[in-house]
């Protein structure tokens, strides 16, 4: 077999090891085979221009910009359509079988590729967001082990950090030495992530200043520095949607259909797609 005939290659990633299977023009299989994430881009080097199909999972972002730069076209999709393809007895090789087949459908919707720029914006964002998460993990253990020893407080984090300050300048609160030094170590840690997700503001502030494209959304009401970026990181320039719509219904924002028999049926929104962006523009609204 003449790896110059395969005109779809189906990239099935892996950790450590990544399946991949070859169709022609016809749409025959003609090649399948395992080999090292590593050794991907020195296989494809070989073969002559055609379709490169992966899921957009991680690490599809970094593999693909190696083989476009190859002359490649680069084809990566949402793991739920590709999905439908994969036939009985799932595995590895049937996984990039399904790829392949899936890259090839004439409406098949496919996800842009990330430049570098965007991925390390995405991960700033997602690094702010596991520090969100922490500190509230953090404030929702402490009310409750003040809310066992009778003490409680009203509700909202500005509240609370007073509350707890106030408290912790009066030795005399109605608990132990020991809880009433673990709860001033909880506000030590709490200060100490308020610090760290500030610091990640103000970078998301500092890129807004010196993008064009995040400051016209930030003219849009409702939309400041954090969801301006998250959403260049995540669409890009947004030539991937043909119609305004088309975002919102990405975004999980448009009502779900449970149409049948012509009787047209919509419930509440989809809540598909990217969860944190929105709750970003849920938010901003």
């Amino acid at each position: 077999m003449n790896n110059t005939n395969i005109a779809v290659l189906g990239v099935d990633l892996g950790k450590n090891i990544c399946s991949l299977a070859g169709f022609d023009i016809s749409g025959q299989l003609i090649f399948r085979k395992r080999m090292r994430p590593d050794t991907i881009p020195k296989f494809t080097e070989r073969l002559s221009t055609c379709i490169v199909a992966m899921e957009a999972c991680c690490g599809a972002h970094h593999l693909g910009r190696l083989i476009a730069r190859q002359g490649h076209e680069i084809r990566l999709m949402s793991p739920e359509y590709v999905r439908p393809y994969v036939k009985a007895q799932k595995n590895d090789e049937r996984d990039a079988e399904a790829i392949a087949e899936a890259a090839s459908r004439p409406t098949m919707r496919f996800v842009e590729l990330k430049s570098a720029e965007q991925l390390d914006m995405q991960t700033l964002h997602r690094s702010r967001s596991r520090l969100v998460g922490t500190r509230t993990m953090l404030i929702n253990q402490m009310r409750a082990i003040l809310l066992e020893r009778g003490l409680r407080f009203p509700q909202g984090r500005r509240k609370l950090e007073l509350a707890i300050d106030a408290m912790l300048g009066e030795p005399a609160t109605g608990i132990s030495q020991r809880i009433f030094e673990l709860i001033a170590d909880m506000r030590d840690e709490w200060r100490e992530l308020d610090g760290r997700i500030a610091i990640l503001d103000r970078e998301f502030a500092q890129c807004v200043r010196s993008d064009p494209d995040t400051q016209r959304l930030t003219s849009v009401p409702g939309i400041g520095p954090l969801t301006a970026t998250a959403l260049v990181a995540a669409i890009g320039n947004a030539s991937s949607f043909t119609r305004a719509r088309d975002l919102s219904a990405w975004l999980g924002l448009v009502p779900k259909q449970r149409t049948t028999g012509g009787k047209p049926k919509l419930l509440g929104i989809s809540r598909r797609g990217n969860i944190y962006l929105r709750t970003l523009f849920i938010h901003g609204a």
